[in-house]
């Protein structure tokens, strides 16, 4: 199969392959989907870190786990699940998270984007997995 495309005299070659059928589902939220199928492997860690609410001053936490997908906390602090926050790392500015889950294992949050495999091997690097 050949297409051309009309502003250049581009030419593309593509094989002759059948496509792949679609998942039919309806798509769900990120969040859902990062704690649902645990889709990035996460990582034992012990990170000092400062987390934020809207409207509310940052206070002092440790990131006992981290992926690229989102984090865990110890948290004293109650939260109800699809609260915004921020969490600010050394050497990184504020990332943007969700509350997914608060529990006897502290706050559960995605990233409202997920981290980029640089910076985890950074941090990793910086805070070796316990």
């Amino acid at each position: 199969m050949t297409n051309y495309f009309a502003e250049t005299d581009l030419k593309i070659q593509t094989p002759d392959v059948p496509m792949p059928e679609f998942d039919s589902r309806p798509p769900i939220d990120y969040v859902y989907a990062a704690e649902e199928d645990r889709c990035a492997v996460r990582y034992a860690v012990a990170i000092p870190a400062r987390l934020r609410f809207s409207c509310s001053q940052s206070f002092d936490v440790v990131l006992s786990n981290i992926s690229l997908a989102g984090f865990n906390c110890d948290a004293l602090i109650q939260a109800e699940t699809g609260t915004r926050c921020w969490i600010t790392m050394q050497g990184l500015g504020s990332l943007e998270a969700e509350v997914v889950r608060y529990d006897n294992r502290g706050l559960g949050c995605a990233f409202a984007v997920l981290l980029n495999p640089a910076v985890l091997d950074r941090l990793l690097v910086e805070f070796p997995p316990t």
